[in-house]
């Protein structure tokens, strides 16, 4: 199985004025491709694992061999991570928050969803250095908020990603700079509920 780079759902300034364009170029067609090649490159020798998704080999990470751990773990991450990016988040569209059983469970969960968005960006604001925030399901099939550093993803640990929120400075220094509060403010203006309504209900 060769990984392959995801196209994107649409172009690169459809997501302006919150994320610019030249931003979103670099991001996917050099960042998130350079995890792609390397991930390929790590597993060339070791056509067992080449077999298995992204998904597998990073639900056993410990059963790797030494030799390949860090590279997918770092690079099949990092694809893991992007294509899920990707896929939450759109042109501004009509439906600005969640609807249906997702909505329910997050106000279940954390009373209102401004208290939510505050929860979550409170994780994205705050994980040290480069990595994520997310929302998943956790081993009991609830919701929660949890961070990760680098190109960690919480599938390693038995959750579930529903939501995630990339917070290395290459997904956002161009236009915001150090601004990592203005960049997380803006995100919430591209988030495609939809999709991750169906994403949730996929994976409950």
């Amino acid at each position: 199985m060769k990984h392959e780079l995801p196209n994107l759902a649409y172009s690169y300034d459809s997501l302006e004025p919150y994320i610019d364009a030249t931003t979103m170029n670099i991001h996917h067609s050099k960042h998130h491709a350079a995890y792609v090649n390397n991930l390929n490159a790590a597993l060339e020798a070791h056509p067992d694992l080449q077999e298995r998704s992204v998904e597998e080999l990073l639900t056993s990470l410990d059963k790797l061999p030494d030799i390949v751990y860090w590279a997918v773990r770092n690079n099949g991450g990092g694809h893991y991570n992007h294509s899920i990016f990707w896929s939450v988040i759109g042109p501004h569209k009509n439906v600005s928050e969640p609807t249906g059983e997702l909505a329910q469970k997050l106000g279940e969960k954390y009373n209102s969803f401004d208290y939510f968005k505050e929860a979550f960006g409170k994780a994205a604001l705050t994980r040290f250095g480069s990595g994520w925030a997310w929302l998943v399901l956790d081993k009991n099939g609830s919701l929660d908020i949890v961070s990760t550093a680098n190109q960690d993803n919480p599938i390693s640990d038995g959750l579930k990603p529903i939501l995630g929120l990339d917070v290395w400075e290459h997904a956002y220094y161009l236009k915001y700079t150090n601004r990592r509060a203005d960049y997380i403010s803006a995100w919430w203006n591209i988030v495609d509920w939809e999709a991750v309504s169906k994403r949730y209900e996929s994976l409950k």
